[in-house]
């Protein structure tokens, strides 16, 4: 299934027969499978904790309150955003959300409502984040081809949500954070949300330029990822990863810069093409509306690049 968002779609009054794809279950079974909000995944943070959950039946998924901020201790939250919301809102953005079909977007497999509290369950990604993957140096790190295959999923997850979703009414930051890896370290962005549940202002001029500075904002993020795949070093907010790429002579160190994890074990010409990836991505700022290359050239790019390579990684 794509993601065009029909009229009827987002203007209509959201409810239970409006989901058919996703279930619906009772805050007792939430608050059962998470082993009454102690299972904690992910503590606080902008999107709330994150609590493992094993249903009756077998399900293992990844349960967030609905709009929560970082004091979700699965009792009530008065000032919440979940219990700011209307509930046609929410129905709304369940139907959105629902409809996101990428294998490299951590999918929505059901949601809860309560009356104090509203939840969203979605898929459990068995090997955490990229970040944890990246720098827990109790974790075997990544090899060459999964750290590549990384880059080319991300990438063709950010270009079935800012250009095949019409319209693109959906957001997510790009960072080893939100990129969370599920058994296979097959990577899936998450994390995405809604910006806009109207259609009739997702068609205006103003939130289309918007979407444009939301895509040069996307790449440059982009680029600052594929460093960190490359290096293995956090990019942090001095900048010092985009100093380097975008230094004149940044080809004379690049294996210098790869990440010592990787035991010299690497494809040079693939470590070449990532980086110009990442000096083309980063070469403006992420508020700059001019950027230099688009996430759909990337893709093509680096799949293209793989092909005459004789690749045999998985295209998203």
């Amino acid at each position: 299934m794509g993601c065009c968002l029909r009229r009827r779609l987002c203007l209509g009054v959201g409810g239970t027969r409006a989901l058919p794809f996703v279930r619906r279950f009772t805050p007792r079974e939430i608050e059962a499978a998470t082993r009454g909000f102690t299972a904690v995944l992910e503590a606080g943070g902008p999107r709330g904790t994150a609590y493992r959950a094993r249903f009756a039946g077998g399900l293992v998924a990844t349960v967030r309150r609905a709009g929560s901020g970082s004091r979700d201790d699965g009792q009530r939250q008065g000032n919440g955003n979940g219990n700011r919301k209307g509930k046609a809102a929410f129905y709304l953005e369940l139907q959105l959300l629902a409809r996101l079909n990428h294998r490299h977007v951590v999918r929505l497999r059901g949601f809860a409502e309560g009356h104090h509290a509203r939840f969203l369950v979605f898929d459990h990604m068995e090997n955490r984040s990229l970040k944890e993957c990246l720098h827990d140096p109790l974790r075997t790190p990544l090899d060459w081809r999964t750290r590549l295959q990384v880059a080319i999923d991300i990438a063709a997850a950010l270009e079935y949500l800012y250009y095949f979703c019409d319209p693109p009414v959906f957001h997510v930051s790009v960072n080893s954070t939100n990129v969370l890896m599920d058994a296979n370290f097959v990577a899936k962005l998450s994390d995405v949300g809604v910006v806009c549940h109207d259609i009739k202002l997702a068609t205006t001029e103003s939130f289309q330029d918007q979407v444009e500075q939301r895509r040069a904002g996307l790449v440059f993020q982009y680029g600052v990822l594929v460093l960190e795949l490359v290096t293995g070093q956090s990019p942090g907010g001095d900048g010092e990863l985009v100093r380097w790429v975008q230094e004149p002579g940044f080809a004379g160190s690049m294996h210098r810069m790869v990440d010592a994890d990787l035991g010299g074990v690497y494809d040079a010409r693939e470590l070449r093409d990532l980086v110009i990836v990442a000096r083309l991505c980063t070469r403006h700022g992420s508020d700059d509306d001019g950027a230099v290359v688009s996430i759909p050239q990337i893709v093509r790019y680096l799949q293209g690049k793989l092909e005459r390579l004789g690749g045999e990684a998985r295209c998203g």
